[in-house]
């Protein structure tokens, strides 16, 4: 199994190395050490970790706008261990993809359980996304396919079971996703109807 490779934001060059050599005692593999955000997400495309740690004083608004911009295109599990204790602070960094947010310091002896949790925490946010994202598409088929059913009927003085069968028999023949005969259909009929 190969290593994790992680990238490091750490505004303190020292502590970054101290890190960097308890998560190669760890097994992890160090790709990138940054001292700020600043171009995250351009190292990231370059860099490809599959997490990353971040060791700040205070996430400042910048920071928070690079995450939060990550965490909609590439998401990656983040670490973020900062001296500043804000709810607020800690709320904003959560909204912006921070998959742990420690706030009492790094120690070298916690760095694989926090990962081991956060990358947990995660990959469940991510597969509760995908789940929200899939029933929202499945919604909204159902949507076009009852309006283009609605339409069917009405054009066709159908049933509604008649006007489902017709739809599905039209998918059948052309190998084509109901919902994409529910399209044509609402094209078609909706350009011949005044």
């Amino acid at each position: 199994m190969k290593p994790a490779r992680v990238m490091l934001v750490d505004d303190t060059p020292t502590r970054s190395a101290l890190l960097e050599q308890a998560l190669l005692d760890q097994g992890y593999l160090v790709v990138c050490r940054l001292e700020s955000a600043q171009g995250l997400i351009k190292n990231v495309e370059i860099h490809q970790p599959d997490i990353i740690i971040m060791d700040l004083e205070s996430p400042d608004r910048d920071t928070l706008e690079n995450m939060t911009i990550l965490n909609q295109h590439n998401p990656k599990p983040v670490i973020m261990f900062s001296g500043e204790g804000d709810s607020a602070i800690i709320s904003q960094a959560v909204q912006a993809g921070v998959s742990a947010y420690v706030v009492d310091g790094l120690n070298p002896n916690r760095v694989k359980a926090i990962l081991d949790v956060a990358i947990a925490r995660f990959r469940e946010y991510q597969a509760l996304r995908k789940e929200l994202k899939n029933t929202r598409d499945q919604l909204a088929d159902r949507k076009v396919i009852d309006k283009a059913k609605g339409l069917l009927m009405k054009a066709k003085d159908l049933d509604e079971e008649q006007a489902y069968h017709a739809m599905r028999k039209m998918a059948m023949d052309q190998s084509k996703p109901l919902v994409e005969i529910a399209h044509n259909i609402l094209s078609v009929l909706e350009l011949l109807t005044p």
